[in-house]
């Protein structure tokens, strides 16, 4: 393993579980300093943290709750702490037909998918150094169009039309911004989020090994690999980009 974050500090959103927990865990690994890591349950974020031992730093909090984000904030300062690179990776999926769709349900995805990645990076943008990296969690379904999908899909593609202008916005302080997309992932989402059983499961796999190049279904720690990429030196002349991560599924 390298040392490609020794002695950096970095906040991972939404990383108690999942794509973010393989995040968190990989920045250790590579020598952070400090990882603060968010979660909207206590009780997800404590067992996440206990794993990833004494340099991960719990915060409870709902990116889509600006007095929370404030306590994060908070939290980092407390600390003497910058941040080296921001992961604002916090989401939720889930199915919505349309003429069926309630006002609660497309508040809710876009409050924690857009909103709280809007305010994520607002708010702790006074404590990123001066040529830190930002990454946004995307999806491939950025530009794709899948049924019963279309709130999700919509979060997603406003997502990483953020990458696209704060790479603007933030050129002055060489701050990098890009946005990540995964693909099909083996996530606690499939079940929290669209509801899948084992046996649907069992199927999205079997689907994919048909129609993903790569063949089957991604694992977290191949997403956060990428992740980890984009947020590092070695991709310092990256800015602005969607990077799929999908095993070949979108670029066919």
């Amino acid at each position: 393993m390298s040392s490609r974050f020794e002695n950096q500090v970095a906040v991972v959103t939404g990383g108690s579980t999942g794509i973010g927990l393989a995040i968190a865990r990989a920045l250790l690994a590579e020598g952070a300093k400090r990882v603060y890591v968010t979660g909207r349950s206590a009780r997800s974020l404590d067992t996440a943290v206990t794993s990833l031992g004494e340099r991960a730093v719990a915060v409870t909090s709902d990116v889509a709750q600006l007095p929370d984000l404030d306590r994060l904030k908070a939290a980092i300062e407390r600390n003497g702490d910058q941040i080296d690179a921001l992961f604002a990776n916090a989401g939720i999926a889930g199915n919505n037909a349309l003429g069926a769709t309630s006002e609660a349900d497309y508040l809710n995805i876009f409050d924690i998918n857009v909103k709280g990645v809007f305010f994520t990076v607002q708010t702790l943008l006074p404590l990123l150094k001066d040529g830190a990296s930002v990454v946004l969690t995307s999806s491939i379904v950025n530009n794709k169009g899948m049924e019963n999908l279309s709130l999700y899909t919509a979060t997603k593609a406003a997502v990483r039309s953020f990458a696209r202008s704060w790479a603007n916005d933030l050129k002055g302080r060489r701050i990098r911004v890009n946005a990540l997309s995964p693909g099909f992932t083996h996530t606690p989402i499939l079940t929290t989020g669209l509801k899948m059983d084992e046996q649907q499961i069992s199927q999205f796999k079997e689907y994919a090994a048909g129609v993903v190049p790569a063949g089957y279904v991604a694992q977290p720690d191949e997403i956060a690999s990428s992740a980890l990429f984009l947020a590092s030196n070695d991709a310092r002349y990256v800015n602005g980009i969607d990077l799929p991560v999908d095993g070949g599924y979108a670029q066919i």
